[in-house]
């Protein structure tokens, strides 16, 4: 695990903990640590050099967020993401993303826009190339200048934090055959609807894309537990 730079002095605590916080919530999410595992304070203290403070704070804060849960005598243990929990978030998203995109139609800058094109670009590129790594880094930024473009804080958070949940089970589906290259064709679509400024169009395709990739994700859960 790689050690924070840090300074320990009071004004920088609170971001201490911040990086402490992203870190160990990203080895959770990443399955670093798995369900059922400790987390425990000296030890991740020793590995990340910092002091016990920022980790027990850090530690915290993940409990609040549901990852983590604190057991009398045992200490902080990990819960991580369920796959229901998987199946609720996609859910939520097919509720209220399609609002996301119809906020962003009406709302998105030129230069949103042209950034939203380049990922398009750079999706179909790596698309080509079958370069799985490349194609989730721009099916995230696809999603994330939706997300902004919307101009909404509250729903940008809650699509954004949605989004990193599920990173795992988002790159499994994208991984699966066929899927790649319709989620490019869904997202051509979408960017089609906003860049004419369509709100019910963008907002229809969305809920769509979604719910596609909702019955490929439970698609590949079916077969993960046949094998």
């Amino acid at each position: 695990m790689p050690r924070i730079e840090h300074d320990e002095s009071e004004s920088h605590l609170h971001s201490l903990r911040g990086k402490v916080f992203t870190q160990l919530q990203n080895d959770i999410l990443n399955g670093k640590y798995q369900p059922g595992d400790s987390l425990i304070e000296t030890r991740l203290s020793e590995e990340l050099g910092v002091s016990r403070t920022p980790i027990r704070e850090a530690i915290r804060q993940l409990e609040l967020e549901g990852l983590v849960q604190s057991i009398p005598n045992k200490g902080a243990i990990v819960t991580g993401i369920s796959a229901k929990d998987i199946e609720d978030i996609y859910t939520i998203r097919m509720m209220i993303e399609g609002l996301a995109a119809r906020w962003a139609a009406e709302k998105m800058t030129e230069e949103e826009l042209a950034e939203l094109k380049e990922a398009v670009e750079l999706e179909e590129f790596y698309t080509m190339k079958n370069d799985t790594e490349h194609l989730l880094k721009f099916d995230s930024v696809f999603h994330e200048i939706i997300f902004k473009a919307c101009k909404s804080k509250p729903l940008m958070h809650t699509l954004s934090t949605f989004h990193h949940y599920v990173q795992r089970a988002r790159n499994a589906s994208l991984g699966s055959p066929g899927r790649a290259q319709k989620v490019l064709e869904e997202h051509k679509a979408i960017l089609q609807a906003i860049t004419e400024r369509n709100a019910e169009q963008a907002e229809k395709l969305t809920t769509e894309h979604i719910r596609n990739a909702s019955k490929n994700l439970i698609k590949q859960n079916e077969k993960t537990e046949e094998t």
